[in-house]
């Protein structure tokens, strides 16, 4: 289950309506910095960025031969 908050005072204060019993175990994990609470930041949104330009036409047919050194597979144009 997820919870969201925020620190006030050096204090983690949850969400209204939040209440959890006295001594659960918790796991705090800090959301990005640019991201406000409530948002959703998901990184593969950001692949499209990170694309090259590699001009290899079979590169989605033969990308185990180019990576791992596997016999080419033949395109069916």
């Amino acid at each position: 289950m997820t919870y969201r908050g925020k620190v006030k005072a050096g204090t983690i204060v949850l969400e209204p309506g939040v209440e959890l019993p006295e001594g659960a175990a918790v796991r705090i994990e800090l959301e990005s910095k640019g991201a406000p609470i409530g948002s959703v930041s998901d990184p593969l949104l950001e692949m499209a960025a990170l694309a090259v330009e590699t001009n290899i036409r079979d590169l989605a047919t033969n990308i185990d031969h180019y990576l791992y050194g596997h016999p080419k597979v033949s395109d069916a144009d």
